[in-house]
């Protein structure tokens, strides 16, 4: 009850100290919910924009290093060891003969869970094997895996639905991995590790990839005011939003020494309410 007090009184602290506040821009065009069209025609711009004649050679340079990110993506895909993808399947037609059934749940049981990326950009699914992720973007997973279990079930109706894998670490209840989706707010990832505990330095939370801050102060409490997505925000798999402790030593500090983080289970985020 003590955490679930403190949590809520720190996220109104960050509702009402971001007021006054600059937003940095989100920029949802390179989101990981937007379309394949929608990228191709960014890039367009950004070719364009590198080889302008009125732009200064930093905006030229930033133009063309932006255009190489979403070149690669197009050609690698949105997904990354250690996403999910959640799925459901439905199908009122028996397997076909490339299905063996193994167990006495329904292929569709079998099929309905959630599965781990590799490194190789695949999954692997009961009864059908590795599939490819491997060039597929977030938005193009549910037609993707639709082809290619059409190649088991007849007319499969499916619901998949991409997981990003977020740590939530420092003084939280429950510090640690989540697999969460990409349009949920940064809040809803909070509450996801329990909460923010009583000695949470709330005005110095911050969000990291590999090291570097992506986002913190003024413009990270703005952010959570506006309700942003962790897609709004660009965050990708292995981002830890860090919330540091008030005591001299932090929990995350202490994770961070020891590597135990490696250890820390993965956790599924609130399935109930993905589909």
């Amino acid at each position: 009850m003590m955490i679930r007090a403190a949590a809520v009184a720190a996220l109104v602290w960050l509702s009402t100290a971001a007021g006054s506040a600059a937003a940095q821009q989100v920029d949802r065009s390179t989101g990981l919910e937007v379309s394949r069209a929608e990228l191709e025609r960014l890039l367009l711009r950004l070719d364009q924009a590198s080889g302008a004649r009125d732009s200064t050679p930093g905006a030229q340079a930033q133009a063309r290093s932006q255009a190489g990110a979403v070149r690669t993506r197009l050609t690698q895909g949105d997904f990354r060891a250690g996403d999910r993808v959640l799925l459901r399947v439905e199908s009122d037609e028996p397997p076909r003969s490339g299905a063996v059934r193994t167990e006495e749940r329904s292929v569709e049981e079998q099929l309905s869970d959630s599965f781990v990326v590799a490194p190789d950009r695949s999954i692997t699914l009961p009864l059908v094997g590795v599939i490819s992720l491997a060039g597929v973007l977030h938005a193009e997973l549910e037609a993707h895996l639709t082809r290619q279990l059409s190649q088991f079930l007849k007319e499969p109706m499916l619901h998949a639905r991409p997981l990003i894998r977020i740590g939530v670490v420092g003084a939280v209840a429950k510090p640690g991995y989540y697999a969460v989706p990409a349009d949920v707010v940064l809040s809803d990832a909070l509450m996801a590790a329990g909460g923010l505990t009583p000695d949470a330095k709330v005005p110095d939370l911050r969000i990291e990839r590999s090291g570097d801050r992506l986002w913190e102060g003024d413009v990270l409490r703005q952010a959570i005011t506006d309700g942003r997505t962790l897609d709004e925000m660009n965050l990708r798999a292995g981002d830890q939003v860090i919330v540091p402790s008030q005591s001299r030593t932090s929990s995350y500090e202490l994770v961070r020494t020891a590597g135990i983080l490696l250890g820390i289970p993965l956790t599924i985020y609130s399935l109930t309410k993905v589909f």
